[in-house]
């Protein structure tokens, strides 16, 4: 009887999440994406992408025995409106995912903390989220814009290691000023003798480049960067093109994977081409995967298109939440893991999607492989594809925990590319 009384004196004082947790009918799921405007281009795929996944994962009996919903949230609709549907949405939701702005993941992320909901950065680039604050409830599954300037810049180095002079032309808000930040402080390290002849930055939306063409055709440099993106990209490099301005100069397009089908001959060859990290519909290590080739036939079935990344970042997504309820349910031995254990899980977390296997930081950030290549017209698609593909681990792109990342580049040294290892395809 007195252990009895002490078992239950005992669990009385215990944390009610000390205790197994019953399954829910459903788990419910919040993601925020651009389903208007400029970047719906990424966001509506992403939500078709997801919308095959969730489909998939449901058939074949959700997670152990729950089926998922996702509630869409359109980033498109302004700040306020975003800020109080995921207000909303997250008040009956177990898990969020936003966003693809990488403001919004600055106003989102601490919200999800103050809320105290887990939230998955899924898409979104910035690099100042773990960098200047921490978070319980908060974690990214994809890389960030360092892991994504860094392997750029290497690439650009192994692969026109002669080039001498290079301009930049990027849209005028955070992420174009942000991105060329990190690219040019690497670029000064690792090739110090390069010479910055032109930095432009028209306004977002731009519809008429023909000021900076004809000032970049007078400059004539070796290479022209653009970290642009959607529209803006296509534009530019639309208009570049019908005016031989790519005819003698490299262009370097981080973002253009997403944009390789929209620009079809626009693009020719010899230009460098980046995935936000290893996403590819022709990935030279997945495309033979019987998944892999599914979910693209399916895709391409459903949508008319090929995925572009930030359906492979959605899927992502949703195979690291998938990894970490099976993780904490295994873990813990039970049917469904409370919210404490379910956090736990996502520490150090290991997934895999359609890329190369993913790990998440003791800072929550995600440390995930970025593929470039170089564009060719080879008549196979009409469009683009890409060869002399290389594919860079992503921890040697990325600053040490707790270490700011420009700050970290200024540190850097030629040493650097002596270390940095890739895998190499033909195309």
């Amino acid at each position: 009887m007195k252990r009895f009384l002490a078992t239950t004196a005992l669990c009385a004082m215990l944390p009610l999440s000390a205790f197994a947790q019953d399954k829910p009918f459903e788990l419910q799921v919040g993601m925020t994406t651009f389903l208007t405007g400029p970047a719906s281009v990424f966001g509506v795929p992403a939500r078709e992408g997801m919308e095959i996944l969730v489909r998939k994962l449901n058939e074949d009996g959700g997670i152990n025995g729950v089926p998922v919903r996702v509630t869409y949230i359109d980033e498109g609709a302004g700040a306020e409106a975003l800020t109080s549907e995921f207000r909303r949405v997250a008040a009956e939701a177990e898990v969020m995912m936003a966003s693809i702005s990488s403001g919004n993941c600055q106003t989102l992320a601490p919200l999800a903390e103050d809320l105290q909901v887990p939230n998955l950065m899924w898409d979104c680039g910035t690099q100042r989220i773990f960098e200047e604050a921490d978070y319980d409830y908060v974690f990214r599954t994809q890389a960030n814009a360092t892991a994504e300037m860094m392997a750029t810049v290497l690439y650009l180095l192994e692969t026109k290691p002669d080039f001498q002079t290079i301009a930049v032309v990027n849209q005028d808000y955070a992420w174009g000023r942000d991105s060329w930040d990190i690219f040019s402080n690497a670029l000064r390290v690792l090739k110090p003798d390069v010479e910055i002849v032109g930095e432009f930055f028209p306004a977002f939306g731009a519809p008429d480049y023909s000021a900076e063409i004809s000032r970049l055709q007078a400059l004539s440099p070796d290479v022209i960067l653009s970290t642009s993106w959607g529209g803006d990209l296509d534009t530019f490099v639309q208009q570049a093109f019908q005016r031989g301005l790519m005819n003698n100069t490299t262009f370097v397009l981080p973002l253009a994977e997403s944009s390789l089908e929209r620009l079809g001959s626009s693009l020719p060859a010899g230009h460098i081409v980046g995935a936000r990290g290893d996403h590819y519909f022709l990935h030279p290590e997945q495309r033979d995967d019987e998944d892999f080739q599914a979910f693209i036939t399916e895709f391409r079935e459903t949508t008319g298109s090929i995925p572009i990344y930030s359906v492979f970042h959605a899927a992502q997504a949703l195979e690291a939440m998938k990894s970490a309820y099976e993780k904490a349910i295994d873990e813990n031995d039970v049917e469904w893991p409370t919210e404490e254990q379910l956090l736990a899980a996502f520490e150090e977390l290991e997934f895999q999607a359609f890329g190369r296997p993913i790990t998440l930081r003791e800072d929550n950030q995600g440390v995930e492989a970025q593929l470039l290549g170089t564009s060719v017209q080879a008549g196979e698609y009409p469009f683009a594809t890409l060869e002399d593909i290389r594919i860079y681990d992503g921890a040697q792109l990325l600053p040490p925990v707790g270490e700011n990342s420009l700050d970290w580049i200024k540190g850097l040294d030629a040493s650097y590319l002596e270390n940095i290892e890739s895998d190499s395809f033909e195309n």
